[in-house]
């Protein structure tokens, strides 16, 4: 037996107790380790996750339950947190650019996507699925924007906004085209998801903004009881999200649109902020790192490296493309462009989500949608992007901040 095998034996009988105390560890532990190696905090946390996870040391084990349900709330409130930090005011403002910045967002990296697949030889659908893989992204870098004071100005408030229409448009044609492999073309099929969306969206912003007001307002006297009430709207939106084949995250940042003006000054918000970002947030890293295997992560790049460098040059491309077009029509500052490229890059939540999906998804012939060199490299792009997206947030967040300070009086 070689050493890994043998810490993995060892590691596989710690109590569950003393799993929790490394886990527990790690979160207070890395923080100040990242900022003396001067790495991004969520970088740190995704490589521990490779280390103790079931393809590392084996600390954690194979599907750790308990472990994916506080991350899945780690995911939504990340996603809840940057829905009410954005300013309404300046959000309205900037609605139509959100939108125009979230089309191009979409659809270049999904048109690139999907000519990387056809290049490499797959069929029509499992390429237009490759684009869809590409077309959403995860705001990774949103703790560290946050953490500038830069969501008040609006190249991060439309970044913000425009990760809702990545996100659906996204899983739209990836819905589509899931049900296209399986069963054959539907436009019936294709006319209620779309109803569905049309429903949903103004059922949360303007639904849930007035009851969950008035829900909120019985209960401001009561910290702890308005503490669970808020819990409870990130995970009913993000449980209706799911039920139309939206990824939860959508749901979890149009709720916290949603009661972001009847929570903007509570101080139960900083209470939930301070318990989420200390704790939920930074399991979701860790568990994310799990999901990698260095070996497989290792071969994926050597066996399939033109593969693997084509769809990440996709993604790099279109991204910034969608930047350059829309921000320099918006006349925003190199900083701030840069700022946007960088908070668009990660590859994680839907991606990841419907990436497996995909994986398991067969035709009458007993085919995948997506084979297994498809699967690691979209793997690769997930773990590079997850690291380069929040470095290069660090790094040009200061930027914009610098300029925004140097324009006050």
């Amino acid at each position: 037996m070689d050493t890994l095998e043998l810490i993995r034996s060892h590691a596989g009988s710690l109590p569950l107790l003393a799993r929790f105390a490394i886990g527990m560890a790690l979160i207070v532990g890395i923080p100040p380790l990242a900022r003396r190696a001067r790495l991004p905090v969520v970088v740190v946390f995704l490589l521990s996750g490779i280390v103790v996870g079931p393809d590392g040391l084996g600390i954690i084990p194979k599907h750790p339950y308990v472990a994916d349900f506080l991350a899945e709330l780690g995911k939504l409130l990340l996603m809840f947190f940057a829905g009410l930090e954005i300013d309404l005011v300046l959000f309205q403002r900037a609605r139509n650019r959100s939108l125009l910045f979230g089309f191009f967002t979409t659809l270049i990296p999904q048109c690139l996507g999907t000519a990387v697949g056809l290049w490499f030889g797959y069929s029509l659908i499992p390429s237009i699925v490759l684009g869809s893989l590409l077309a959403s992204h995860t705001l990774l870098g949103s703790s560290i924007v946050v953490r500038q004071g830069l969501t008040r100005f609006e190249p991060i408030i439309i970044t913000f906004g425009a990760t809702v229409m990545s996100d659906t448009l996204s899983l739209i044609v990836f819905a589509v085209c899931l049900s296209t492999y399986q069963s054959g073309f539907s436009v019936s099929g294709i006319a209620v998801q779309l109803i569905e969306i049309a429903i949903f969206i103004p059922l949360i912003l303007l639904g849930l903004s007035r009851f969950g007001a008035y829900l909120l307002k019985k209960v401001e006297d009561d910290e702890h009881a308005y503490l669970v009430l808020l819990l409870a709207i990130v995970a009913v939106a993000g449980l209706l999200a799911q039920s139309i084949n939206l990824p939860g995250i959508v749901g979890a940042f149009l709720a916290g649109l949603a009661v972001n003006g009847a929570v903007r000054d509570q101080p139960v918000k900083e209470k939930l902020e301070l318990f989420g970002n200390s704790f939920f947030i930074p399991i979701f890293f860790i568990v994310t790192g799990f999901l990698i295997d260095p070996i497989v992560f290792f071969h994926s790049i050597v066996d399939n490296f033109t593969l693997v460098s084509a769809i990440i040059g996709a993604l790099l491309v279109g991204k910034w493309l969608a930047v350059e077009i829309t921000g320099r029509a918006f006349g925003y500052t190199t900083a701030a462009r840069w700022t946007m490229w960088s908070l668009t890059l990660p590859q994680v939540a839907a991606t990841l989500a419907a990436t497996l999906v995909a994986y398991d998804t067969f035709n009458p012939a007993g085919q995948r949608l997506i084979d297994k060199e498809v699967l690691n490299a979209v793997l690769v792009l997930m773990l590079t992007t997850a690291i380069l997206g929040p470095v290069l947030t660090e790094r040009f967040a200061p930027r914009l901040r610098k300029e925004a300070d140097a324009l006050k009086p």
